[in-house]
């Protein structure tokens, strides 16, 4: 079912999943055998007893692998630099079933930096998922919550999801079509 690029795991520990595409959590027991089918942004997707499940990069370890270490910011950062690593953080945020980004998906319809008199930041995001249906809606809005938060001086992260207007392929880079076969 899987090709080449799979790589066989087994459990070092019990660590907590996500089904994909239902987006419930359940707990994977140590000694469990699969197969890591997409490793990505720091999230890997693996393949047991019949199922795909989305493995959290903090969980990295019970696969035998290393956790990704957060962002860096210069101590002289400015606002630029800031937006520019939050559109990096975003590039790390993959649909588990889909090997693409959710910026090069086009699902991130906006992404607005808001400075404070602190010098801290907000980060206030709206974005939207390839079917409205989705199980993994909340997993991907806190993965890229998440993923924002970790940036030094964002204070918070607001991700909205809307559904307006539709995700449609058209949305996509072109660099996702040519990989996806969308043209």
């Amino acid at each position: 079912m899987y090709g080449q690029d799979s790589e066989p795991v087994t459990l070092a520990r019990d660590c907590t999943a996500i089904i994909v595409p239902a987006g419930d959590q359940v707990i994977l027991r140590k000694g469990a055998r699969g197969l890591i089918t997409q490793a990505l942004g720091g999230s890997f997707t693996v393949y047991l007893d019949g199922n795909l499940f989305r493995i959290a990069g903090e969980d990295a370890d019970a696969l035998g692998k290393d956790p990704v270490l957060p962002p860096e910011l210069a101590p002289d950062a400015g606002d630029e630099d800031v937006e520019d690593l939050v559109w990096e953080q975003l590039r790390t945020c993959f649909d588990p079933e889909i090997p693409i980004n959710v910026v090069d998906l086009g699902l991130i319809y906006q992404c607005k930096l808001k400075p404070a008199a602190d010098g801290a930041r907000d980060v206030e995001v709206m974005m939207t998922l390839t079917a409205p249906g989705c199980g993994m809606g909340d997993v991907l809005v806190m993965d890229v919550k998440g993923k924002l938060e970790i940036i030094p001086t964002i204070r918070e992260a607001r991700v909205e999801l809307t559904f307006d207007p539709p995700w449609n392929r058209d949305m996509m880079s072109e660099a996702a079509r040519l990989q996806t076969g969308m043209f």
